[in-house]
């Protein structure tokens, strides 16, 4: 299994939890603040998916005029996490 706690930056939420399975598969997905409904319908969606079919989905979402969003910035956290088990 590999986790992560992700810092997040320019979005409501202000930390990801992601757990992830030794076949690149998301077992869970939390966050910690931003618009709990919306996140909550993102980690169930997301829940049991590859990780390279998320970030392929949600990277470069913005939320209204803002550079990134609860999503994209999954996408950063997942990223994080690809190359931290890579070394």
């Amino acid at each position: 299994m590999k986790h992560i706690q992700y810092q997040t930056q320019g979005t409501c939420s202000q930390l990801i939890d992601v757990t992830v399975d030794d076949n690149d598969v998301i077992q869970q997905v939390f966050f910690v603040g931003g618009c709990n409904g919306n996140l909550q319908g993102i980690c169930r969606l997301v829940k049991g998916q590859k990780v390279e079919d998320v970030i392929q989905k949600l990277d470069g979402i913005r939320c209204g005029t803002k550079r990134t969003s609860c999503p994209d910035q999954l996408c950063r956290a997942l990223e994080q996490l690809k190359t931290k088990s890579e070394k």
